[in-house]
């Protein structure tokens, strides 16, 4: 491979693949701006969780007010998670081409006003399609983010940057439950100010983010060979990407650490309040679940620091060992939590360490080695939106197994699929590949 090639082009395996990892022109945005920037990102992906997550908090609130069961309720989480895939397939082509700030903005909109309904929401057949709406307005999201973060970042710091976007869904989850925890304390349980409040701090994020994001990009576009000028919305650059084993593998894992982590997202409060009994508050039941992001916060920063320091095949085996281990503390939950809820509550935040930082590596560093820059958000969105077809049956099917056997049958299945994740990692990078990068 000549300079002039190799100066352009990483190699993946044997493949060769765009990089969109090439550094941004000197000068074209400082480093601190970059971060800035990067902040004022994660400051409205919070925003978006906050009209998200809260629902964790509202389940067991709508559940008595309705007076419906656990697989009943559970019909929404799988609706909205149902507008959300579509969502992810949909918009990545569309932030591919018409760029990263607009969709962004729009997406924050969207959220916002969908989440403002909920509050007015008659009917449980009403909150299915509104809360389905604000997910698939909130779908945009994130391949706005990715598509945006190489424009701004060098490849030598691209992967600590997706590391810390990642960490808004994070903190946007702990910030959800505890504002929908602090909701329902002064409203006194009421499900409609769980639901809507969260918007009004929505709209404040979201006029942030429109004064402070570039409003053109401030980088010079890496080009894709054999690409048009100006080429319009391409679905069918979706073709390109099923040639490339990595991309199917990546597709795998986000099917079933989505399911993991989709699960945690909806029955952890629920979790702690049926083990806890009447006598534990839905604000406690709430702070208990909060280590599951807390503690996954760690887990990507830590995962984040070492993935990019280690071979392909040490990555196989390191994601292996970590998933392993997921799988032995996800069967073992239900019994703590009937000896002490303290005990839980620590295995569930180490859960959140253990399954977090693999999943975040899913959609935001491998989604640029796999197809570079300019397919960043379609793949992005692709490998979400397989995730998310999972991400389903966390709800209603999940909420069916509860109703069976409670959560002493419900965690060793998602054990069960820890462990496939376990194995899928094992074939994540062939011996000969190397991450894609700049080339010496």
């Amino acid at each position: 491979m000549d300079a002039e090639l190799t100066s352009e082009f990483g190699v993946i395996g044997d493949r060769v693949a765009p990089a969109a990892t090439a550094s941004p022109p000197a000068g074209a945005v400082s480093p601190a701006r970059a971060w800035f920037l990067l902040g004022t990102l994660a400051l409205g992906y919070m925003g978006i969780y906050l009209c998200r997550k809260n629902f964790e908090v509202a389940n067991p609130l709508i559940r008595a007010e309705f007076g419906v069961s656990k697989e009943r309720i559970g019909e929404i989480a799988s609706a909205s998670t149902l507008a959300y895939m579509i969502g992810k397939f949909t918009f990545g082509p569309m932030i591919d081409r018409y760029g990263g700030r607009a969709c962004f903005l729009l997406a924050l909109l969207g959220v916002a006003v969908f989440g403002a309904s909920g509050a007015m929401a008659g009917s449980l057949g009403s909150l299915m399609l509104i809360y389905s709406l604000n997910r698939f307005a909130g779908s945009a999201g994130w391949g706005s983010m990715v598509k945006l973060l190489p424009d701004w970042f060098p490849f030598s710091t691209l992967p600590l940057a997706m590391a810390a976007i990642s960490l808004s869904f994070v903190f946007g989850g702990v910030c959800a439950i505890l504002l929908g925890g602090w909701m329902a304390h002064i409203s006194h349980n009421n499900w409609r100010w769980v639901m809507g409040g969260p918007a009004l701090v929505l709209l404040a994020v979201l006029g942030f983010c429109w004064a402070v994001l570039p409003r053109v990009n401030r980088a010079v576009p890496v080009a894709i060979a054999g690409a048009r000028s100006n080429p319009g919305v391409r679905y069918g650059q979706i073709k390109d990407l099923l040639t490339i084993r990595q991309f199917w593998v990546v597709c795998a894992l986000s099917f079933t650490l989505t399911l993991l982590r989709e699960t945690f997202n909806t029955w952890t409060v629920d979790f702690f309040k049926t083990e806890g009994g009447a006598a534990l508050s839905s604000q406690m039941a709430a702070f208990l679940s909060t280590p599951f992001d807390a503690l996954g916060a760690v887990g990507i920063v830590a995962l984040g620091a070492v993935f990019g320091r280690v071979p392909p095949v040490a990555r196989n085996r390191l994601l292996f060992a970590i998933l392993a281990v997921l799988a032995g503390l996800i069967v073992i939950l239900p019994g703590l939590a009937k000896h002490n809820l303290l005990f839980a509550t620590a295995a569930v935040g180490l859960v959140g360490f253990l399954s977090y930082g693999p999943y975040s590596l899913l959609s935001g560093i491998m989604a640029v080695e796999i197809r570079g820059k300019e397919y960043v958000a379609t793949v992005a969105g692709m490998v979400d939106g397989t995730g998310y077809l999972a991400g389903i049956l966390a709800g209603q099917e999940f909420g069916r197994v509860l109703d069976v056997g409670g959560y002493a049958l419900a965690f060793p299945c998602l054990a069960v699929l820890a462990l496939i994740s376990a194995v899928l990692c094992l074939f994540l990078y062939s011996r000969h590949a190397r991450p894609v990068g700049p080339t010496a």
